[in-house]
This record gives structure tokens, sequence and C-alpha cells, in this order.
């Protein structure tokens, strides 16, 4: 049996993601960037009668955490290599800023959009999430779920969040928002990146608690896509983001010493007055 047959053979017998893995570096390989991004659906209905499990490993519905208080909603996924802990430290560094208590005012919920998931590393996210904002007495308004693949997908279409998983990689390719959702689970704002103006978000908590929907935002939309370890080399887009990055860090230096310089000079000028 010549061993071309034998490949061909393989890859009939296994599974389909299996077979993605035996064409790792083939050309014919999928973009996982093409299909992925936020929509804003404004005033659109979240499914509340979705079954998840709490942090504690409890059966609830998303509906537990809507009826009185708006929610800040992040859907992310706990073991993310990359940008989810950015989205959710950006969550924590605005909200620490923002007077309002979560529990009080409104409700945190992170939904992990990976189904493999379970409450043990749902807890770990919230006790590092919870260590970082330092506001004692708020726990009980922090909520980290998981749940199966069709409580995610519907709630991840209701949103306007597209993404994706990369067999290649083991990784989910997605874009990086947290959304604010008022009290009766209609979808009020969108803030994009992994930074959020406190300014912003608690305008943006006001509205939602009065049932007001806000305007769409420009999208700045960045990928959790920036590594590729059957590669071993950054995509385009990190590779960009680092020069963006290098480039703003070199302007800045720039700048710092163009100032001082032209500082020291007045200063030597009158000097000699």
């Amino acid at each position: 049996m010549k061993p071309r047959f034998i490949a061909v053979l393989i890859a009939v017998c296994l599974p389909l993601s299996a077979q993605d893995l035996l064409n790792m570096k083939g050309t014919d390989r999928p973009d996982p960037l093409k299909n992925i991004g936020i929509d804003q659906k404004l005033d659109a209905q979240i499914p509340l009668d979705l079954p998840f499990r709490d942090d504690s490993g409890r059966d609830v519905k998303l509906g537990d955490y809507f009826g009185k208080r708006p929610v800040v909603l992040a859907l992310v996924y706990y073991s993310c290599p990359m940008l989810c802990t950015q989205i959710l430290n950006g969550m924590v560094s605005s909200l620490r800023v923002v007077s309002f208590n979560p529990g009080e005012e409104f409700d945190v919920v992170a939904v992990s959009f990976d189904a493999r998931e379970k409450a043990p590393l749902a807890l770990e996210k919230k006790q590092a999430m919870l260590k970082q904002y330092g506001r004692t007495g708020t726990d009980k308004g922090w909520h980290f779920l998981t749940g199966d693949l069709a409580s995610i997908k519907a709630l991840t279409d209701a949103v306007g969040f597209h993404y994706t998983f990369d067999v290649h990689t083991n990784q989910f390719a997605h874009a990086s928002a947290i959304m604010v959702v008022t009290p009766e689970g209609k979808m009020s704002k969108y803030y994009y990146g992994i930074e959020y103006s406190p300014k912003d978000l608690r305008l943006g908590l006001i509205e939602a608690a009065e049932n007001k929907i806000g305007t769409p935002v420009d999208q700045i939309l960045l990928f959790c896509y920036h590594w590729d370890p059957s590669t071993g080399k950054y995509t385009p887009i990190a590779i960009g983001g680092l020069r963006i990055a290098a480039a703003a860090t070199l302007l800045l230096i720039g700048g710092f010493f163009f100032i001082n310089f032209r500082r020291e000079a007045r200063e030597r000028a009158s000097a000699s007055k």
C-alpha cells in the first residue's frame, strides 16, 4: 500500500475536525477572521429563559440576573490566552472609577462562549476579577456563567457576537467589546476595544436603568487571534498592532525629548540675557 493511499484512507476514516488537523499548513486553510465581528443589535431582546450554570455549578436562567438593574455583559472565554483577560481587566478598571456598586445599581454578567468550560474555571476567573476590583461587599453583583452550545449560540446570535473556533490552534477567534443591557434584557449600548471610558460607561448604565437605548458607536475592533502556534508566528494583524504600538512609543519618546530640548533652550536663552 502506497503512503499516499494510506493518508487518503486515514482522512476518510477520521472525523471532520481530525481531517482538518491533517492539513494544518495547507493552502486551503480558512481565514479564521473572515466571519467574526460584533453587530450592534440595539434594542434587541436577549432570550432570558436560556439555561446556564453559575460559578458555583448551580443551574440558573439568564433572566435571574435581570428585572431589577441594568447589566454589564461580557462575552469571553475564561481560558483565553490573550484578549479576554484584557477585556475583563478593562471592564474592572473602568468600574473601579464608577461610583455605582455591582449588586446595587447594576450587575456584571460574564458568559463563556466555550462550551467546554465549567464552573471551577468560572469561579477562578471571578475571584481574580473581584480581587482586582477590590471593593468589598459587591461579590453578589458579579456572575460568571458557563453553558452548553445551544444556550451560548442563542445568546451570541441575539447580541450580534460572531466568533469561530480554529482547530489548528485550539483557540477561538473573536472581537472585543462589553455591552450594557437594560433591566428588561434589551441591548442598550456597545463599548468596543479593551479600555472603556468610566464616564461613558456610567452614562450608559444610567440610560439603561431608564430602559433607554443608546446610539451606534464606531467599531474599532480588536481580534483575539494574535499568535499562531501551528506556525510559531504572529498573524499580520498582531504584527501591524505591534508596529503601530512601537511607532506610537517612539513618537511619545521623541515628543518628550523635543519638548524638554525646547524648554532647556528657552531657559538658556533667558539666562543669557
